[in-house]
């Protein structure tokens, strides 16, 4: 489920960026052909948080590094801010501030350093200070980037790219190797960017975090666009029967339940199955099942100790529209030379 969002929001207005039916190739020294991004399109409203969501080689990276102008496509059209960042990347330089997952500085430069000389690229720049601020960096000016907490270095890898004031962010894996803690602590950063007037491109790997924070996304499984909507929706949409899980103190409850739960599939058609496992029925049907369990059970005056209803994930979706579980490092050969 998404998150609640504090901001304005997205707005009706032009799409910030357009990409239609882009395709990118790479001739492997040696080898065939590569299909980095075979049929890739979608829109961002200025505003979101939109994801591109996807495994380990499924073309995400290389989707919005053609987007950013910094590799060749070989077919489709990308706009970004109406401009088009293939033909002319310096148009859109000021506008799009860029995390990439390599990225990496030297060991010895402080944050601040890192900040000032980031900052002196651009004409329009943001103030340092009110970026270490937002980021939660002040207390770490001093720091050196090697001595930085993982969680820290992604902190500072988020200011580098908002120094620029860019209209647009594309941060890339943001959260790859954080701890738990780190993650959260990084997810509501970016929704504090998005709030500042950011829009943003999330590029993830990670189902949950695109649930929280995305509130729209597409699904790239090889090179093509596989899904795309919001989470709930997504979600809302897969070809799949509702499900109530009930748990029960007592073997002697659990049994009278099964039986009766049993017959109710009989009889009623919101009810489709019921099975016993590990101490708990799961019923499944369509989505009036719930009432259908729980007006059954009060009727008989049988009480579980726990109900709980069984959401779809955007794991679910990924398995509903490719047909194979999902792997986040399925594919692991994106970065091609």
């Amino acid at each position: 489920m998404t998150a609640t969002r504090s901001g304005a929001g997205p707005d009706d207005g032009p799409p910030v960026v357009d990409v239609r039916n882009l395709r990118k190739t790479y001739r492997v020294k040696g080898g065939p052909e590569k299909v980095a991004v075979a049929d890739v399109s979608f829109e961002v409203r200025r505003g979101e948080i939109f994801g591109i969501l996807g495994p380990n080689g499924a073309g995400k990276t290389t989707t919005v590094e053609c987007l950013a102008g910094l590799r060749r496509a070989d077919g489709g059209t990308v706009r970004l801010l109406g401009r088009d960042p293939q033909a002319a990347p310096a148009s859109v330089r000021e506008d799009v501030g860029i995390q990439l997952q390599e990225a990496a500085l030297h060991d010895r430069i402080t944050v601040g350093e890192a900040l000032d000389v980031f900052a002196s690229f651009y004409e329009r720049r943001a103030d340092p200070a009110e970026l270490m601020d937002l980021l939660d960096l002040t207390e770490h000016r001093n720091v050196q980037f090697g001595k930085l907490s993982g969680g820290q270095k992604q902190r500072l890898s988020i200011a580098l790219a908002l120094v620029g004031k860019p209209q647009v962010a594309i941060l890339d894996e943001l959260t790859t190797g954080l701890d738990p803690a780190a993650r959260r602590a990084t997810w509501e950063l970016v929704e504090r960017v998005r709030d500042s007037g950011v829009t943003i491109l999330l590029v993830t790997h990670f189902m949950d975090e695109a649930e929280r924070l995305c509130d729209r996304l597409v699904v790239i499984d090889r090179g093509t666009v596989v899904a795309q909507g919001t989470p709930t929706e997504l979600t809302d949409g897969l070809r799949r029967d509702r499900g109530v899980r009930l748990r029960f103190a007592e073997d002697t409850g659990r049994g009278r339940a099964l039986d009766l739960l049993t017959a109710l599939a009989t009889r009623d058609d919101d009810v489709t199955a019921v099975v016993s496992a590990d101490g708990e029925i799961e019923v499944t049907g369509t989505r009036k099942v719930l009432f259908a369990v729980v007006r059954e059970l009060a009727a008989a005056d049988v009480v579980p100790d726990d109900v709980r209803t069984v959401t779809h994930s955007l794991e679910d979706v990924f398995v509903d529209v490719t047909g194979r579980q999902y792997r986040a490092d399925e594919n692991d050969e994106e970065n091609v030379a």
